[in-house]
């Protein structure tokens, strides 16, 4: 398929457009303030859990990341705790999609996988009601939302969400918030996140 040379009106306008680009990059920074301060946070909510994690894992492992295109969008993210060995996933991630959300994520991949199965049906509702989903997808790297792609744990779905776990070798734990929700301007992302933290925390502790 040939790409056609022509630009359309609009393209043109955008690729005039300075102001957009400035907006972005201040955007941007404002984003990486706000996953330090989401670090900072947390930092205090691993310090105080004991989480059951692999043998190797170092909870002061951490990792901030920028990039332009996870398909096609600008994105930032911040993994903490964070542990990707081998075969085994243990982390947390706090992840800007331009155009799409914020995301928090659980995601446990590797040893430990079957306990921790076991205790999202045992404390079901301990975890149920709190806006947490159950990512349906085939890999940990999907961050879309609805229908196929993430089912929410209210607690009507306990025995759909156990019929779930138990086809799956990995497990994703996600939490949305919407740029249109009124936290994303008043810059509680951190806040979001550290609430998030603390109701998967089940799935993790003894």
């Amino acid at each position: 398929m040939t790409m056609p040379s022509q630009f359309t009106e609009e393209e043109a306008v955008l690729m005039a457009d300075q102001h957009f680009f400035q907006a972005k990059a201040q955007i941007m920074a404002k984003v990486r303030h706000l996953l330090a301060a989401t670090h900072a946070a947390l930092k205090e909510e691993v310090a105080s859990a004991t989480l059951v994690a692999p043998p190797d894992f170092d909870p002061t492992n951490c990792h901030f990341v920028k990039g332009e295109h996870l398909e096609f969008f600008p994105y930032q993210y911040l993994d903490f705790p964070k542990h990707f060995h081998d075969s085994n996933a243990f982390a947390f991630r706090t992840l800007f999609w331009w155009g799409h959300h914020v995301v928090c994520a659980l995601m446990l991949e590797g040893e430990g996988i079957k306990q921790y199965k076991v205790r999202i049906v045992d404390r079901f509702h301990q975890l149920a009601g709190q806006g947490l989903e159950l990512s349906l997808a085939p890999t940990l790297w999907e961050w879309k939302r609805g229908e196929g792609y993430t089912l929410p744990i209210t607690h009507d779905r306990k025995a759909q969400i156990a019929a779930v776990l138990a086809e799956r070798s990995f497990l994703k734990i996600v939490r949305f918030l919407p740029f249109t929700d009124p936290r994303i301007q008043s810059g509680q992302v951190p806040e979001f996140s550290r609430e998030t933290f603390r109701a998967i925390l089940p799935i993790v502790t003894h």
